[in-house]
Parts: structure tokens; sequence; C-alpha cells
């Protein structure tokens, strides 16, 4: 059991905050319910002290500190994790939202990334270069927690996922120790932050492969959700089969309002979002199909691949409230396909939707047992939110997305992406890396024999 910050002798408090270059928030702070805030406002939790960190040796105080004192520890990036695992009730938080930096390196196109940076900002250094690194869809998405969950994004087809593409980390462990891991150094560690979570350190920095993508062709092409069986049959045979070059989410969803055209709006739709890196001159071949599918709508056009990487934010700013369900699939059959036009007819409020990531490609000719990602067969990562800005609809968008999840789980693979996943339980956290679970214990037990990296989807030792 963690004592509380009560439980803290003052002067400790005191000499720990003389020793930090940070900031310390504690609830009597005029700025602490702000701190507190993260990007999912269905989270509510109460910290008794965030240590907004401005470097390593931040970091290093902080682990020390929470240790010594037998604290429960959270640790923060960006914020946006889904189940608010950033966060924790009467424990110590460690922002790491100072600790940003990011250098590109164009003599082998690599990128060094803070422990603190959003995906928005590297998209920012790194598109002058005209290189990328492949992550999500949103850019307002912390770095870290991104990382170290794997990474599914536009680029998974071609470039495979963010943890494919992570060459080395800087890590504070749980005894205070730094360490830097990659194939030569800690490999062991190496192998388990790529997809394991943040329960093996803190990740204070990142190092990157980037590849060249300047310009991208990329935006939605719509069908009324009455066709959601038909194009969901077709785009499962089309997509795994299309060059790798195009990539596309398929969703259900409602057009909430502006920028698309007024008799779009309120209405459910299924809607496939492309992201197409190739030559230019080769896209109208590649993407004859899909206008043979005949979609209702389509904004699909050369983009600088920052913008299609924004093309989300102002609809999701943060402090929605949110919740999650999420699974793999190996194949969207008929049961699947029924389950999607049923619940993508039912959709509640304007933002909530439905998105499956194909996993096939650069991503799925990596390993099972090379990474912790142990669905490499997977060829979708299902995703399922409830979203809306009014917490009087919190009730409405988690029956919808629990229901929609309940119709597809017995069709689903068994386990699940972590970083769609919320509070979950240990069983769901085994199922979703299946064969690599025993391998990530060892691990732990070795570099956090004691559990202090506990707040996140945890992997016991």
């Amino acid at each position: 059991m963690s004592q509380t910050m009560e439980d803290v002798v003052p002067s400790k408090i005191e000499e720990f905050r003389t020793r930090l270059r940070g900031k310390i928030v504690v609830p009597s702070d005029a700025s602490y319910n702000e701190t507190r805030k993260v990007y999912n406002a269905m989270i509510d939790k109460y910290p008794a002290m965030v240590v907004k960190c401005v470097d390593v040796a931040d970091v290093i105080y902080a682990v020390n500190f929470a240790r010594e004192n037998d604290l429960l520890l959270a640790i923060r990036g960006g914020g946006h994790n889904g189940g608010g695992l950033g966060l924790c009730d009467g424990g110590l938080v460690i922002d790491l939202s100072g600790l940003k930096s990011i250098r590109v390196d164009t003599n082998d196109n690599t990128v060094r990334v803070g422990g603190g940076n959003l995906w928005g900002e590297v998209d920012h250094a790194t598109h002058p270069f005209g290189l990328a690194v492949p992550a999500g869809i949103i850019s307002t998405t912390g770095v870290g927690g991104l990382t170290l969950g794997g990474g599914v994004g536009y680029l998974t087809r071609k470039f495979g996922l963010t943890i494919d593409n992570l060459l080395e980390a800087d890590m504070v462990l749980a005894d205070g120790s730094f360490v830097t891991v990659n194939t030569k150094e800690h490999p062991d560690l190496f192998w388990a932050i790529r997809g394991g979570g943040g329960n093996f350190g803190i990740v204070t920095s990142f190092k990157f492969q980037a590849h060249v993508v300047k310009t991208v062709i990329g935006g939605p092409t719509l069908w009324p959700i009455e066709k959601t069986e038909e194009i969901m049959a077709w785009y499962d045979e089309f997509i795994h089969n299309a060059p790798e070059d195009l990539n596309g989410f398929i969703a259900t969803l409602v057009i909430p309002g502006p920028p698309f055209p007024e008799e779009l709006h309120n209405k459910q739709f299924c809607g496939i979002v492309w992201c197409y890196t190739g030559h230019p001159k080769n896209f109208d071949e590649h993407f004859k199909p899909v206008l043979a599918k005949n979609p209702i709508f389509q904004h699909v056009g050369e983009m600088p691949y920052p913008s299609i990487q924004t093309l989300f934010d102002g609809l999701f700013p943060p402090r929605l409230q949110w919740y999650w369900r999420a699974d793999f699939f190996h194949k969207l059959g008929p049961e699947v396909r029924a389950a999607h036009l049923e619940y993508g007819s039912k959709i509640p409020t304007p933002l909530s939707q439905m998105h499956l990531y194909p996993l096939s490609g650069k991503a799925s000719r990596v390993g099972k047992e090379d990474t912790p990602w142990a669905y490499r067969d997977a060829k979708y990562a299902g995703v399922i939110v409830g979203v809306d800005p009014d917490p009087k609809n919190a009730d409405k968008i988690t029956a919808w997305c629990k229901n929609y999840h309940e119709a597809l789980h017995p069709y689903a693979s068994g386990g699940a992406y972590s970083n769609f996943m919320m509070d979950e339980g240990q069983d769901r956290i085994k199922a979703s890396y299946k064969g690599n679970y025993d391998r990530l214990v060892k691990i732990k037990k070795k570099y956090d024999p004691n559990n202090l990296f506990k707040v996140n989807q945890n992997i016991k030792p």
C-alpha cells in the first residue's frame, strides 16, 4: 500500500522542491485545477503533487522522491491516454511536457525528440527537410505515450509502426539511474519499450528513423451508412492488396458540420480517410477502384504531410468527454460488417465514431516476437470512441461504445492495441501481449521489481 503525501515529512518535500529546476504544483496552488486536466475530460483525478520537469535531472529527483517515500506515481507525456493513465489520485505525477527538444540529422535522416514533445512539433521540425516519422492521426498526441504503445497511423503500411522506427531511447529507471537503450545497450529493455508501454522506466528522449515524405495525397471519401456492409467487404479485399504507398482507415461516423457541405451535416456515413505517399502521377490509377465504388462525397488532394496529420485536430480539441473500446481483427466477416452497420446507424453524438486501421504492409513483416506487439498477423486495429463536449452525455456515449464493442468482440482476435484501451484489467493486458507477456514480466522484474511504474497498462513483476 502506497503512502499519501500527508505521510511525508514536510522538510523532505521542501528539500525536494529546492533541488528542482522545474515547478511543483499542489492542490492549494491557483494553477492546480488547470494543471491536473488531461485531454479526456471524463478523467477527473486529484494528484497530491504534479512535478513539472524541465530536464532529466528533475525526472531523476522526482523518481527518487516517489520511490523513497513510497508514493503512487503516474507519468504524463502528452496527456492523451484514453483511460487517464497519466494521472493518479493522491499520488505524484511526473509531467514531462517541459522536456521538449527536436534535432533532425540529415546525414542519416534521424530525429531525436524530447520525452515531452507532441507529434505536431515533430512534424513541424522534420517537414522542412522533407522527412516524416510514422505516428498517429492527431498532431496533439504526445510522442511518448503513442510510441511506447506501438504507434498506428497514416504511414503504417509504408513504413511500419512508430516502434518499428525507434532506434534508441534515453531512460530514467525505477532506481533513479539513467540509461541509453538500443540494440546493443540494454537490448532487453529496448525490446520491452517497443510496445510494452511505460512499465519499464521514463523515456526522456527518443531517436527515430525518419523517411522521405514531403507531400501526400489524402482526404476522405464518404458513402451512406446503408452501404457499410458493401463498402467494408470491398475495402477488406482492396486495402491489403493495394500498393503500400496507399493507406486508408475505414470508419463509421457522423459529419458534425463545416467544413463539410451542409447537406451532409448530422448524417451517418461509412467513410475512408486516405493517405498516399507515392509518386503523384501514379495516384489516379491506384485510386480508380475507389472512385468505381461511387462515393457520394470525396475531398482527396495533394497536401503537405503535416496537413493530413492535423486534419482532425479542430474537431477533437482537448477536454471533450471520451470513452474508448478496442480490438484487433483478422477479417471483416459478415457478422462484423453487420454489427458495424447496426451500431454505425446508431451513433449517439456528432463526434462519436469507429475506426479500423489496416496493419498490412511493412508493419506485418515484423516478427510477432521481434517487439512486444504480438498481433503482427492481425489485419486491423479497431477502436470505438464515444465523444462529446457535454458531461451530461457521458452515459449515452459510454453505453453506445460498450454495446458496439460487445457486438464485435466475439469476432475479434482476443487483445487490443494498448493505446486504445481504457483501464480494463489484467486479463485484457495479457491477451494483448499473448506469448510476449511472460518475457515482459521477466524484464519488469529486472528493472522495476517493486512496480513503481504501475499507473499504466500494467505488467506486474
